[in-house]
């Protein structure tokens, strides 16, 4: 159930894509216009405001009822987002729906951090995450066969279904938030949270995710305008895709597993520094033909740096929240708003750069996945730090 709440969020991005042509043509764009792009930059800036509303609701009234106010909005949105009138009204509705999604992908955190704890909550989080993952390998096929025999506006209204069906099955969920554990909303209340939620290591992670995040936004945002201008492989999008998320999905899996054989801080200083090989082997091959490589060599290098940057994710959220459990709402709020407002901005200044080439890709994800490994293992060694502490008779 959590792994289908959180698959909404993914659903609302990759979904969209292969209607992009379709988007420009109803709009009047350029048929190569990376305009196109906001419909995701503005819904994971959405996606950042959002769990400031729905992470201390769900830490004052349980996480229940916030969770099903977010579908019924989700649902809406998704039905208003279809039938825009202009693009700037589209991107004013996914901003709006990018707000809400937040919502039921925060609860969804906190309710996991409710139960589980440590390595246990790292293992759950990679393997909900693989099984998430199939979204994005099925949603850009799913996406292309609706709009091939209907309008793009039922690819965008399609996602509600989806929300209707989770409003009726979460009506069974239990509340993990026991009311003795309930955070106030006065002034005390607030700065208790605050103080908490601002834990350096909490943001020491925080932060190392936002890079990790950025590279996902530019791959997203990115992908189907260099396979469209660069490459003129559009119609290659859907499988290429698809392809590129199992293997996102095999990272995430096998980090998991490997989570429990290294432990979380070591585990996770060994795929930082992957993080960073990996990406400047795609700094390399970005050199070839012009910043134009072949089309196989680029796929099968974004296989290496993508499962990477998404087995080192779900760990990194973990490890995140793991200092602050009294207040898991609104740390899951806080760590939301920086990874994906900052990811949403690191994202959007790679479209902006791009040049015709997959050059400017390559060597932001460089920058981001170098930045990110200095800041996660800092944060690991003060994790290490505090499990000592923590372990030590007194």
């Amino acid at each position: 159930m959590i792994t289908t709440v959180m698959a909404l969020t993914a659903l609302a991005i990759d979904l969209m894509m292969p209607t992009f042509a379709d988007v420009r043509a109803t709009y009047g764009m350029n048929p190569d216009s990376s305009e196109v792009g906001w419909i995701i930059t503005v819904f994971f800036l959405g996606l950042s405001v959002g769990p400031w509303l729905f992470g201390p609701a769900s830490d004052r009234h349980g996480r229940r009822t916030p969770l099903l106010v977010g579908l019924v909005l989700y649902a809406l949105c998704a039905v208003a987002s279809a039938f825009a009138p202009t693009f700037a009204t589209m991107v004013l509705i996914r901003f709006i729906w990018g707000i809400v999604a937040s919502g039921p992908r925060a609860i969804a955190m906190a309710i996991i951090r409710d139960r589980y704890s440590g390595e246990a909550m790292a293992r759950l989080m990679s393997m909900i995450l693989s099984v998430f993952m199939f979204v994005p390998i099925l949603a850009p096929s799913l996406g292309a066969a609706i709009n091939a025999v209907l309008p793009w506006q039922f690819v965008f209204a399609t996602p509600a279904v989806l929300a209707v069906i989770l409003l009726l099955w979460t009506r069974r969920l239990p509340e993990t938030l026991a009311a003795e554990r309930r955070q106030t909303m006065d002034r005390n209340g607030l700065r208790l949270a605050m103080r908490a939620a601002a834990n350096r290591e909490t943001m020491l992670y925080t932060f190392g995710v936002m890079f990790l995040f950025g590279v996902m936004t530019s791959y997203l945002a990115g992908f189907e305008v260099v396979l469209h201008d660069a490459y003129d492989a559009t119609d290659a999008f859907p499988v290429l895709f698809g392809l590129l998320g199992i293997a996102m999905a095999i990272g995430i899996y096998l980090s998991g597993r490997f989570v429990g054989r290294y432990g979380l801080t070591r585990w996770m200083r060994r795929l930082a520094g992957a993080t960073i090989a990996t990406a400047a082997l795609f700094v390399g091959v970005s050199m070839i033909g012009d910043g134009v490589p072949s089309l196989a060599i680029l796929v099968v290098v974004l296989a290496f740096v993508l499962p990477v940057v998404q087995g080192l994710l779900p760990t990194g959220n973990a490890a995140a929240m793991l200092p602050v459990p009294e207040v898991a709402g609104t740390a899951s709020a806080l760590i939301s708003t920086a990874t994906m407002a900052g990811g949403a901005i690191l994202g959007s200044i790679v479209t902006a750069l791009y040049d015709g080439t997959v050059r400017p890709l390559a060597v932001s994800i460089l920058v981001f996945v170098t930045l990110a490994a200095a800041l996660i293992v800092k944060a690991t060694r003060l994790s290490d730090r505090r499990a000592a502490t923590a372990s030590t008779p007194t």
